[in-house]
């Protein structure tokens, strides 16, 4: 019986890690990226390196930027400036498009600031993968879920994984692969579990809308009300208005939230006689996530609404959502969220490796060429993509119209490069140049990140730094297998 049920849960561990490891890969590794998004925008920003803001004037002479120069955007979305953030990042409506900018912290102005999304993008592709709502964030929860499921089914079929994680036998083909599958496994195994359950948790109306449905007979705007009544903006009233002094409101609205301070700041309506202006606490001081939110009205500066999420249900899922994202996280913890984020990914890439081993000592060799020049392709193209987007960064021109844009262009123009590259050539060569590349790439953010004076340029070098001298080793280990069994896999594959 236990045979059994072992044995069916190796089938399922192994073909629902199979179908979706890649795009499971791709989300682990931008993922871990994320931890660190405003350290991310601030590489991306060497014109804001060394800067130091405070929220309240820096997001009062943003609002004053905006009111100069976007006046007709229905809305005006900032994330305040703060420790780890010096500038407002900004998202507002023009010429019929959403337009993301970092704002300087004291003219409020985009002006003399490169157009880049930052870390924006890693923590968007993690879970939208860059495809139209909804069919990212669904395809992402999905692979949540898978994810829960292969590590429970993991968990069932290596009887001995945790004495396995005190065991590694080096150069011992499939048996190597498998300890270190086993090792890095375990090694995160309580963060691997709590990020895709929280995951899936945090996308779960996607996954099943069918109960909001027939609760709110498919009226959105009646739970995103339920939800959280404070964000939820009232209706243009269709009469000109004029914004109150913006400093004053935001400074009380800053004394309310207490040592929460500023987080999100959204103004709605501003040329209305209705406006209003919907302020968040940073939620650096807690775990749970929006938990007290204002609603101020933009004309007078009173307080319209204040919610402190007190309901059970709401605060345990603010709870999951903020282990998720982890903006809670002091600078040791979001260093552990990252490694073990790499890890996942590690997990998942050497899992997609050995399932090749095994199924070519098992003689099973039906679409096993394709499989093995797609791994190539997948697990050593993403990285190198991500690492192209940094170049970009610091290789297109400042002023260039449309730049954000083109940094994440250079994203899948590499990745499609890199898949064609693995598909067109036996797999050992295509690893050993896509690796190659990754260590070329992954130095050259070492050397664009001096003069490694900040924290931040010295956390990018270390951590590219310790990338490349992975892809390096790698490499060393395809070498060290020998040609005559290098070109007689170059053949076969």
């Amino acid at each position: 019986m236990r045979g059994g049920l072992r044995a069916s849960m190796a089938w399922l561990h192994n073909w629902v890690g199979i179908v979706t490891g890649w795009v499971l890969y791709a989300i682990a590794l931008s993922g871990a990226l994320s931890v660190f998004r405003p350290e991310i925008s601030v590489w991306m920003h060497p014109e804001l390196a060394g800067r130091t803001a405070q929220a309240v004037p820096a997001t009062a002479a943003a609002i004053g930027w905006l009111q100069a120069h976007a006046p007709d955007s229905p809305a005006w979305y900032l994330s305040a400036a703060g420790p780890r953030a010096p500038y407002t990042w900004a998202l507002w409506l023009q010429d019929g498009h959403y337009v993301q900018r970092a704002l300087d912290p004291l003219t409020g102005a985009p002006d003399g600031i490169r157009d880049t999304l930052g870390g924006e993008f890693f923590y968007r592709f993690h879970f939208q993968l860059q495809l139209p709502y909804p069919w990212g964030r669904l395809l992402a929860a999905i692979a949540a879920m898978v994810l829960v499921l292969t590590l429970l089914t993991g968990i069932v079929v290596h009887r001995r994984i945790f004495s396995d994680f005190f065991t590694f036998r080096p150069r011992k083909g499939q048996r190597s692969w498998l300890d270190a599958h086993n090792l890095m496994g375990v090694a995160a195994l309580p963060f691997h579990l709590m990020i895709a359950f929280t995951g899936a948790v945090t996308l779960g109306t996607l996954l099943f809308p069918w109960g909001i449905g027939a609760a709110y007979h498919h009226a959105p705007a009646a739970f995103d009300t339920d939800m959280s009544p404070a964000t939820v903006a009232r209706p243009a009233s269709g009469h000109p208005g004029t914004l109150a002094p913006v400093d004053a409101m935001l400074r009380m609205a800053d004394q309310r939230l207490g040592r929460a301070g500023l987080g999100e700041v959204y103004v709605f309506n501003p040329k209305d006689a209705a406006s209003s202006i919907v302020v968040t606490g940073a939620n650096g001081d807690r775990i749970g996530y929006a938990t007290h939110v204002l609603q101020i009205d933009g004309t007078n500066g009173r307080v319209l609404k204040e919610d402190r999420e007190d309901r059970p249900v709401m605060a345990t899922f603010a709870v999951l959502y903020g282990l998720h994202i982890a903006r809670f996280a002091p600078g040791p913890t979001r260093w552990l969220y990252f490694a073990s984020g790499v890890l996942l990914a590690c997990v998942i890439a050497s899992g997609l490796r050995l399932w090749t081993i095994r199924r070519r000592r098992q003689g099973r060799t039906r679409g096993l060429v394709a499989m093995e020049r797609l791994n190539a392709g997948m697990i050593a193209g993403t990285p190198l993509a991500f690492s192209a987007y940094f170049l970009a960064n610091r290789v297109l021109p400042v002023s260039m119209p449309g730049r954000a844009d083109h940094e994440v262009q250079a994203v899948f123009i590499v990745w499609g490069a890199s898949l064609v590259l693995a598909v067109l050539t036996p797999a050992v060569w295509s690893w050993r140049i896509l690796c190659g590349a990754a260590v070329v790439t992954l130095g050259a953010i070492v050397v664009l990140s001096a003069p490694w004076t900040t924290g931040v340029e010295q956390g990018t070098a270390i951590v590219a730094a310790a990338l490349a001298l992975g892809f390096a080793f790698a490499i060393s280990r395809t070498r060290r297998g020998g040609m005559s069994r290098g070109r007689q896999i170059a053949v076969s594959r």
